[in-house]
């Protein structure tokens, strides 16, 4: 599926992205989507596309199938004995829960508790080849009503950006997200970031160095947020406990699932921990999820769910537009949107049916 442009991310440049959809059906014939945000490659986390079609079919779904009808509340104690493939065992929970809530006629929204219709609006932006082509970029995000702008940073691309960005817009939400490219010995180097009143820095040091981003924390004015640390409830007790995490972005994928994330959420709610709903290039139909978890009321931080045009020439549901830096929560039964099936009909490159689907 093409992306709108070439994004420099701090993985690389991606100008497509490869989707894995699983495509659920009860025994009522009600079906529901679940979407895979692994990427190609094991370069964000473990898991890839490949690999997680591979430990679906060989694994999870006979699973699954071997209970007859089941509920996706019963889907992680189902896998638990599966090691890892977080991401892999979210697509089968999500499209389980999106036909169940078809079927009770209740939406993502409802079913999770959200508190409010629209959610505010984030926006990535990748690194760039210049700070003037930064520049350029980040005003047509504003242009656009985001309202909140998060640079990706590395070492060498880093103070000098964000300084641009802050001086040219001097009151606009702003954070940064550095995907563990940074250690504990930059610390006076980071510390320089400051200055510039950042929401927060997002996962600057390696994902299991724990320790290190609470001393991180003590060292730092800017708040430090996990990412790619937290797989789980138990990571993020773990990390809050330490100190190592003043603020939490939510990935469903990443932590297995939504019902996992509104967990997190509950916990993190309860202890005073600010979260946000992070995002993975994902179609509408992990859009739509991803909007519905953002109206829980202990998201106060605008997420990363930017309208389908951010990313698609054209989206397998119908667009989420931006309107007044907002996207609305979707109200309809489960994922509340419609697959555009003759579209993915078309951009379908392989099809496998396990079990009577």
């Amino acid at each position: 599926m093409s992306l709108v442009r070439p994004m420099r991310i701090s993985f690389g440049t991606l100008t497509d992205r490869d989707v894995l959809l699983v495509r659920a059906q009860t025994e009522n014939g009600t079906e529901g989507w679940g979407e895979c945000v692994a990427f190609s490659a094991p370069v964000y986390s473990p898991e890839y596309v490949q690999g997680c079609r591979e430990v679906i079919e060989r694994f999870f779904a006979p699973a699954i199938l071997g209970r007859g009808e089941i509920r996706a509340e019963e889907v992680s104690g189902l896998l638990e004995g599966f090691l890892g493939h977080q991401m892999a065992k979210a697509t089968i929970e999500t499209a389980l829960l999106d036909a169940q809530l078809k079927e009770n006629g209740q939406s993502f929204g409802s079913y999770f508790g959200a508190t409010r219709s629209e959610v505010d609006c984030g926006v990535s932006v990748g690194i760039a080849s210049s700070i003037d082509r930064l520049l350029e970029e980040v005003s047509l995000y504003v242009a656009e009503g985001y309202r909140r702008i998060k640079l990706k940073i590395e070492p060498g691309w880093d103070v000098d950006p964000v300084a641009a960005v802050r001086s040219a817009w001097p009151m606009i939400p702003l954070q940064v997200d550095a995907n563990q490219a940074y250690a504990l010995s930059d610390t006076e180097h980071l510390v320089r970031l400051d200055r510039f009143d950042l929401l927060l820095i997002e996962q600057p040091l390696n994902e299991h160095d724990l320790l290190g981003h609470a001393e991180l924390a003590k060292r730092m004015q800017t708040p430090v947020c996990l990412d790619e640390t937290i797989t789980s409830l138990a990571d993020a007790r773990q990390a809050v406990a330490l100190g190592a995490a003043e603020i939490i972005n939510i990935k469903p994928g990443r932590v297995g699932g939504y019902l996992e994330s509104v967990r997190i959420h509950d916990f993190c709610k309860e202890s005073g921990i600010p979260v946000w709903c992070g995002g993975m290039f994902e179609t509408g139909i992990g859009r739509a999820a991803n909007v519905a978890l953002a109206a829980l009321p202990g998201f106060i931080l605008p997420g990363d769910t930017s309208g389908s045009s951010r990313y698609f020439h054209r989206d397998v549901t119908q667009p989420f537009v931006l309107e007044g830096g907002r996207l609305k929560v979707p109200q309809g039964p489960g994922i509340g949107v419609t697959v555009d099936l003759a579209f993915v009909e078309e951009i379908t490159t392989e099809v496998w049916r396990i079990g009577a689907v």
